[in-house]
Parts: C-alpha cells; structure tokens; sequence
C-alpha cells in the first residue's frame, strides 16, 4: 500500500432493539438522541479493552442509559451500508452496527427515566402502515402506495419499472398480492429505496431530493435505528409461529383474550376467536391454572400459565398467526 493512502478505521457499535408489552400493544425502549431531537435505540461503541464480549457490552449499555437489566439477549443483524449513518460517518470513520433484540416482560415507567430519559414507545409510532387490526390502515392507501407508484414507473429501463411495482404489489399487499406481515424490513427499505423516509433525506438519498412535498411517514429515529426496530419486527413475528416467545412477554398468569390480544398485537392481525383458542389449547401450549379473574369488564374468565414442558416435546412451538 501506498504510503499516502490513508487506512478506514471500523468502529462497532452496539445496539439493543428491547421489546414489551403494554395492555396487549408492542412497545420498544428509546432513549434521548442527538440527532434534530429524535430518539434511538439504547447504543455505544464497542471496546475490546472493556467488554469481554459483546452480549456484556450491549447489556451495559442498556443498564446505564435506561437503568434496565435485561436478561435474555439475541443478536438481529450486523448492519454496515456505507451512508446509511452519516451522522456518525467522517473522513476514514465507518461505523457497523450490531443490532441485539431483547424481550421483557414488564414495562416500567419509573426506571429511572427522569434521570436517564429511557421512554417506551408503542412501535407503531414509527411504523403507522403495520397495524392492521382494525383493517389496512389508511396511510397506505393515500399516501404510500400512490408514491410507491410513481418512483417505480420513474425507474430508469422497463425491466427496472415492472420490478419496483412488482415489490411494491408483494410488500403492502396490492394488485392481489396478500400482505405479509413478516416483511417489515421489506418495506421499510423499499420506502427508504424511494427517498420517502425523513432518514433517507437526512441521509442524502438521490431518489428523496425528488419528493418536495412529502409528509412525516411514521416517527424517525437517530442513525439506523428505526431499520433496527424494523428488524426487530420481522424477527419477532417470524419466530411467534415456530417458537412460544409470545410467552416472554406475557405475565405468569393471563386470560385466553388476553394471550390473543398480544399475539394480534405483535402481528398486526386479528385472529378468529374459537380457532385461535382451539389452537393454543389443543397444541398444548397453556394449561388453566384453576383460578377466575374478574378484571376482564365482563364475566369472570380463567386463568392460564404456559406450559414450559412443550419446549421438551417437539422442536416447534409457536402461534400461528393467521387461523
């Protein structure tokens, strides 16, 4: 190498996509960023020379910026486009990011948040067009899909064209395609790919400097971080329906209503009633309790706890979504 030629220095840095549940809505922990006053994910560089391991620096950053201990951890994604955190990016800098998902059980709103600033957002705040229980929700209709459109038919060569309209009919469920609710990541890099998202913009995307009169499509977030939480979505709706992760977010004791609610909250997805519960009781997932609730409104309703032996019985068992 040339004497002259300048090395790039790689810095990692660590970010944690942490999950709960609130009254059956997913919420995901933010904490105070730097960037035009948007919030992120709990983050910081990793350092060899201080964390033994990564899964130990990430958890650390976690307790110090939200005051929360989060036990179980699992790694999303490495994450290391060049541009798409140009805040962080300068002369030879280049920063990938590891992004870790963590589940927990209870949200609490007094850990510290006056002194950290750690807030618990409802994920749908940043990703308004993934909640569908109550129909496919408008912004798609009005605003995405029309957009979508319009950048795809701009594509430069006809093969590119009936490839863009073709994502856009597979990602949100047009012309006859049905939406999966799984490719959260999908549409939020399609919707990033067509310069509609404040990040591509503040990332200085070619295909956003074409939009002038674009409205604010969900809540951003600092660097990379709303792709983080989109990663997030896709792995945890993914691994409901092979996995019973559901249940890290439950309490130890919950109604049928209750489980449904939240499996429907994660999704996206009404579910039918007696399919569902026929297919939570007959897998053999819960068993009742022996215990009554009477915080439901209406009539008092069982209790039930999930069956951990159903993790030894057979490699497979989550919820499935669609029933």
């Amino acid at each position: 190498m040339n004497k002259t030629e300048k090395k790039s220095v790689i810095e990692i840095g660590l970010n944690a996509a942490i999950v709960s549940l609130e009254e059956t809505d997913p919420h995901i922990l933010t904490v105070l960023g730097n960037d035009e006053n948007h919030d992120g994910l709990p983050f910081g560089p990793f350092d060899p020379l201080v964390h033994r391991t990564m899964e130990i620096g990430v958890r650390g950053f976690v307790r110090e910026q939200t005051g929360l201990d989060v036990s179980y951890v699992e790694q999303l994604y490495t994450f290391g486009d060049r541009g798409r955190v140009d805040a962080l990016e300068s002369g030879e800098l280049h920063v990938v990011s590891i992004g870790y998902l963590a589940l927990t059980r209870k949200i609490d709103h007094d850990m510290n948040s006056a002194q950290t600033g750690a807030v618990w957002w409802n994920w749908y705040r940043s990703f308004p067009w993934e909640d569908w229980r109550n129909g496919p929700p408008e912004i798609i209709e009005t605003e995405l899909v029309p957009r979508l459109m319009k950048w795809a038919k701009n594509r430069s060569t006809t093969a590119l064209q009936r490839r863009a309209v073709e994502r856009v009919n597979i990602c949100f469920g047009v012309s006859g395609s049905v939406f999966d609710e799984e490719k959260v990541l999908d549409r939020y890099e399609l919707l990033y790919e067509a310069g509609l998202l404040f990040e591509a913009k503040r990332d200085g995307r070619e295909a956003a400097l074409d939009w002038d009169d674009v409205p604010k499509l969900g809540e951003p977030m600092i660097l990379d971080h709303r792709r983080i939480v989109a990663t997030a979505m896709s792995r945890i709706r993914a691994k409901i329906k092979y996995r019973p992760v559901i249940f890290d977010l439950m309490p130890e004791n919950f109604t049928l209503l209750e489980l449904q609610q939240s499996v429907e909250g994660i999704s996206g997805n009404l579910l039918h009633k007696q399919n569902f519960r026929r297919l939570v009781e007959n897998g053999g997932l819960v068993v009742p309790t022996g215990k009554m609730t009477s915080q439901t409104g209406g009539r008092p309703a069982k209790l039930f706890r999930f069956r951990k032996e159903v993790l030894l019985e057979r490699r497979t068992a989550g919820v499935r979504v669609r029933v």
